[in-house]
Formats: structure tokens, C-alpha cells, sequence
């Protein structure tokens, strides 16, 4: 029995040094019914993934990620001319945004569309940003990989 009560203070206790950030199992959002109510959509026009030297100016490009080691540049093909390009991946990208209910508790979400869409036999890049995320595949596979979304129950927003 003391075993029971010391889980359940260091429960407790781990959920208020968290500030409330653990989540009853209950709370957690079913996988399926967040599928069902999420939608994607095809972004227009033909993205490149570019390794650059130096950062480019904000506005112009879809998205700009830099670590310690490199900067990334995703971008519409008539804006590599505004780059100092180092390196880019040979093929042209479509973007997939998702739009997920409940994007930061689905537990599983990416790993369900990552796997419908390898079904296809398509590899894909995900970026993830503050409330959606993002999938990019070959542009040659844009339209399997938005038959691949609609199998598992997402709709698609033209």
C-alpha cells in the first residue's frame, strides 16, 4: 500500500514542477477521430531543399532552419537566384501542409501519414512548425502521396 501512495505523490509532484503539463490518459485525443477531423492541403508550386552559406533575408522563402553546423533553405524554384547556394537536393518538392486539430498531444499522428504515404513507396521530408506540420515529397509523387493522406482519413482542402 505505501508503495501505491509514493507513486501517487511523485505523480503529483512531477505534474506540478511540469506546471500542469501531463495530461490524464483520458485527455489524450483518439488517433482516428483527430485524422478524421484534420485536413491537408497541396501548397502551389515547385519547392527546392537547399544547403546555403549565409542566411538569406526572411519573406521571400517558405522556410529557413539553421543549427550549428548548416542553414537550410526551402524555397520556390525562382527564388534560388536570390540564394548563395552551397548545395541542393537534385529533385523538386511539393509541400503538404497538415492541419491537425490537436497538433502537440496526437500522439502517433506523424508516424500514421509517414507510413500511409511509404505505402506508396514515397520517402518524405517533414518540417514541423509552431502549430502545423509540413510534408514534402517528390513532386513527381505529389498526387499518390495525397491519395496515400485520403486512405487514412484526412480531407483535403483545395
Amino acid at each position: 500500500m505505501a508503495v501505491l501512495e509514493r507513486k501517487k505523490e511523485m505523480e503529483i509532484g512531477i505534474d506540478r514542477v511540469l506546471g500542469g503539463l501531463t495530461r490524464q490518459k483520458e485527455e489524450k485525443p483518439e488517433l482516428q477521430k483527430v485524422i478524421e477531423r484534420s485536413t491537408f492541403k497541396l501548397k502551389h508550386g515547385k519547392f527546392v531543399y537547399a544547403k546555403v552559406r549565409k542566411a538569406p533575408e526572411h519573406g521571400r522563402h517558405f522556410m529557413i532552419s539553421s543549427d550549428n553546423s548548416e542553414i537550410t533553405v526551402v524555397t520556390l524554384e525562382e527564388n534560388l537566384r536570390y540564394l548563395d547556394m552551397e548545395e541542393r537536393r537534385g529533385e523538386d518538392y511539393s509541400i503538404i501542409e497538415l492541419n491537425s486539430t490537436i497538433p502537440f498531444y496526437t500522439v502517433g499522428l506523424i508516424a500514421t501519414v509517414s507510413g500511409a504515404i511509404a505505402k506508396f513507396g514515397i520517402s518524405l521530408l517533414v518540417i514541423s512548425t509552431y502549430s502545423k506540420e509540413y510534408i514534402l515529397v517528390n513532386e513527381r509523387y505529389s498526387n499518390a502521396a495525397r491519395n496515400a493522406l485520403t486512405t487514412i482519413g484526412l480531407k483535403e482542402i483545395k
